[in-house]
């Protein structure tokens, strides 16, 4: 997730991926404080080069050269039972999927279509590249971060594609860095206010994110008020929001591994009660991508985010969970709400081409940047099964997470960073990966099942969701 420490061999706010610095070739032209501060050129520190060229490589490939796997999108897609909805047909036709980044990559558009030779996958029916608010040319020596962006483009646009491959995909750029606190932060509201506008699309996905506490002044409050206008509009209009959750688990370290806050700290947006945040996993396949298990993802320094909002009440949906997770939230949102793999020594497979020839090809990445992409193109699966947009999910999702439905439970681990404590994987909805990963054989028909009889239903109606989940057990 990019936020504004891109995940060194610490994890940070602004991107939210898994990637920091390898030696840089020149000397930035402006500082920066984002979190990663790229040089350049730079490539990330977690993100390895597997295969240069067009060839996508295989997982022996992977094995043999890091003894580590590296998911294709078929793996994925087997791994989570994505598979049985595509071949079904429900693979996001007739749905639009919206990205939203800062600068974006000159080279998406290429390497996505590289992407999708690669590993057999059709074109999107449409790709557009939409920035309303002006672009900055490609120059890392002055925008230092423009490399790091445009890896989480790559991966944001790619992904989300490789789990709905016949969605529509538009990417939104800013022109304006967003990097921690204030920073960054209007211009994206203001871009999602543009989608919603203009009814660009019925899924947003954002891998970006900062510190809550960073925040807690004059200016955040009105950031903070000002996108809850704009997910409150989302919902009411059926557009499905999605957040990760943060690399840093609770400490949200800085690019030199200290920490600002002596305590427990969530990221915004995915801390707001009306968007869906997804945390991290370490998923582990069979060679053939066969679902075997899954840990909460805490390795190499990177965590995921999770744990308890300091700025919002618990909401409605939440108030149903037991004693026990309502003694920790006190009162409060709690977040993630679900999950997906994001540990990098388990990571997906990009293709991107935007450091030159030489460097162009198949590169392995984590980060809970997989996650919140993955699961807007498993949503627009999901409105095509359902007929119509889902919208706000969790209602849904926490109505079948209590029916004990739907989900791979993750019951191992803990989400401490740099001796902030943490929160332990639990039975049942927890602070690090919220209520699991999906497990598709069954979720998303029953997600579309509850949703055709509470077509816009979110708010005020969990009682009669979590009945109907429930009969869908017997």
């Amino acid at each position: 997730m990019l936020k504004k420490r891109m995940v060194m061999a610490t994890a940070g706010t602004g991107l939210l991926l898994v990637i920091g610095l390898v030696a840089a070739v020149a000397p930035a032209a402006q500082a920066s404080t984002h979190s990663g501060a790229f040089s350049a050129p730079a490539l990330p520190l977690n993100m390895k080069l597997v295969h240069a060229g067009a060839q996508a490589p295989t997982d022996a490939q992977c094995e043999a050269l890091f003894s580590q796997p590296c998911y294709s999108p078929q793996d994925m897609q087997t791994a989570y039972g994505v598979d049985h909805l595509l071949n079904a047909g429900d693979n996001g036709k007739g749905q639009t999927i919206v990205i939203v980044d800062s600068y974006g990559s000159p080279t998406i558009a290429a390497d996505l279509a590289a992407f999708d030779q690669g590993f057999g996958l059709p074109n999107p029916p449409s790709f557009t590249i939409l920035s309303p608010l002006g672009i900055v040319p490609y120059d890392p020596n002055t925008y230092p971060d423009e490399i790091g962006w445009a890896v989480e483009t790559t991966l944001d646009v790619e992904w989300s594609h490789a789990m709905a491959p016949d969605a529509s995909i538009v990417l939104m750029t800013s022109p304006v860095d967003e990097t921690e606190g204030v920073q960054g932060m209007p211009q994206f509201n203001e871009l999602e206010n543009y989608v919603l506008r203009h009814h660009l699309g019925n899924i947003i996905s954002q891998s970006w994110g900062a510190t809550e506490n960073t925040l807690f002044n004059a200016p955040g409050e009105r950031v903070i008020r000002s996108f809850e206008r704009t997910y409150a509009r989302a919902a009411a209009m059926g557009v499905s929001v999605f957040a990760s959750a943060g690399d840093g688990g609770t400490a949200n370290p800085e690019t030199d591994g200290s920490t600002i806050y002596p305590f427990p700290t969530v990221n915004f947006p995915a801390s707001s009660p009306l968007v869906t945040a997804v945390g991290g996993t370490s998923l582990y396949t069979d060679t053939s991508g066969n679902y075997q298990s899954e840990t909460v993802w805490n390795s190499d320094g990177g965590a995921t985010g999770g744990g308890v909002s300091q700025q919002f009440r618990e909401p409605l949906y939440q108030a149903f969970l037991p004693s026990s997770d309502q003694a920790m939230l006190n009162g409060h949102r709690g977040l993630p709400d679900v999950a997906w793999n994001a540990d990098p020594n388990t990571g997906v497979l990009i293709y991107l081409s935007f450091l030159g020839a030489s460097q162009a090809g198949y590169y392995t990445i984590g980060g809970t940047s997989e996650g919140a992409p993955q699961w807007a193109g498993l949503t627009a699966d999901l409105n095509q099964l359902a007929g119509h947009p889902i919208g706000f999910l969790n209602p849904y999702l926490y109505a079948l997470g209590a029916a004990g439905i739907g989900f791979h439970d993750i019951t191992v681990g803990n989400n401490s960073v740099g001796g902030i404590p943490g929160y332990n994987a639990t039975p049942g909805w927890d602070a690090t990966t919220g209520w699991g990963t999906p497990d598709l054989g069954r979720l998303f028909g029953d997600l579309a099942f509850l949703a055709r009889g509470h077509h816009g239903a979110g708010f005020g109606s969990e009682r009669a969701l979590i009945a109907r989940a429930r009969a869908l057990r017997h």
